[in-house]
């Protein structure tokens, strides 16, 4: 009897302690490092943000960067002239690129000068705003690259434009390699021209926007090297429009003739005063419509284009003059045509 009591205890213990063994293998342990794992994972869904292209576009600096450098196909991009209360210090920051135009602009009653080199910058009246004054920078191809101050602390910064090189064939090579005559009038022509440029009319001869002198193709930009029968001679100081001898040519605006002669680089060529230190100027041309101290309108037939001086082919070349300083034609164009928007 003793034998079946102890018999019967032996099997109720065996049967709980099977019981709860099988109940741990049910219900899996915990394993601390997994549900780290798992709320980890939680976390970073949270986190993870949404495709938002316009995110994407802001901190790409590709898509936010503007592209002011000069190609052979694309000109610079224009600078949009700002206006604020706060006046020219609402404009920094305040960056040209070499062989430009820059505009300050200011809401101030009478702000000092701008002094850039030696040149002393004077401010005008704005076209369309009686209480904006601007100021014309021009910048030098060949100006130094970095930070100018201009005056009680204004600071223009100066950049490189990303201008090309191209090759040109001249078949009359006294174009290219002059003989001591022709180089003394090469020389004459140029001071002449010099003197031109650096005559300021005070008066303002303009009161619209400017134009340009064709709508034909664009063979060659501003700033772009010149190499002639491969001897670097020059950079382009202008802009090149495809034109067939005797094409008309226009006015880019209302002034007044300053030069209008055959020379030996440019050939016939014209070059009109628009005040304030703005000059306009058209080479190669064929044939002359005006002369020297004659007033011309914007869009009107100063000349018909050609092939006179040193070319490779019947075209016209168009440059502007600001402050002396010979600058991007379409850059500038395009700057102050946006002070009348």
């Amino acid at each position: 009897m003793k034998n079946i009591k102890l018999y019967i205890c032996v099997f109720l213990l065996t049967s709980a302690l099977a019981q709860s063994i099988e109940q741990n293998q049910s219900t899996p342990p915990q394993n601390p490092k997994q549900e780290k794992n798992k709320d980890s994972a939680k976390k970073d869904t949270k986190k993870t943000p949404q495709n938002n292209p316009q995110k994407k576009a802001q901190n790409n600096p590709q898509n936010n960067t503007p592209k002011p450098q000069t190609t052979t196909t694309t000109p610079l991009k224009s600078q949009t002239p700002l206006t604020s209360p706060s006046a020219i210090t609402a404009q920094i920051p305040h960056i040209a690129y070499n062989g430009t135009a820059y505009i300050f602009t200011t809401n101030e009653a009478n702000p000092k000068p701008l002094k850039f080199g030696a040149k002393t910058i004077s401010w005008l009246a704005h076209p369309t705003k009686t209480d904006t004054k601007i100021a014309l920078v021009g910048v030098p191809y060949r100006a130094n690259l970095g930070k100018i101050t201009l005056k009680d602390g204004l600071i223009l910064e100066v950049k490189a434009a990303n201008y090309k090189k191209e090759q040109i064939t001249v078949t009359d090579t006294s174009k290219v390699r002059p003989n001591a005559a022709q180089q003394e009038r090469i020389t004459r022509e140029l001071e002449e021209a010099n003197k031109i440029y650096l005559t300021r009319t005070k008066e303002r001869l303009w009161s619209e926007r400017f134009e340009l002198p064709l709508g034909s193709v664009i063979t060659s930009h501003y700033g772009n090297a010149r190499m002639f029968n491969n001897e670097l001679k020059s950079y382009h100081a202008g802009t090149d429009f495809r034109a067939i001898i005797g094409t008309p040519i226009k006015a880019a605006n209302d002034g007044k003739i300053a030069l209008a002669k055959e020379r030996f680089l440019s050939g016939k060529s014209v070059v009109i005063d628009h005040g304030e230190g703005i000059y306009s100027a058209y080479f190669h041309c064929s044939e002359l419509k005006v002369a020297v101290g004659d007033s011309v309108k914007k869009g009107q037939i100063i000349a018909l284009s050609g092939d006179t001086g040193r070319v490779s082919g019947a075209h016209l070349h168009f440059s502007m003059m600001v402050q002396g300083v010979s600058v991007d034609a379409l850059h500038f164009i395009a700057t102050l045509n946006a002070l009348f928007e």
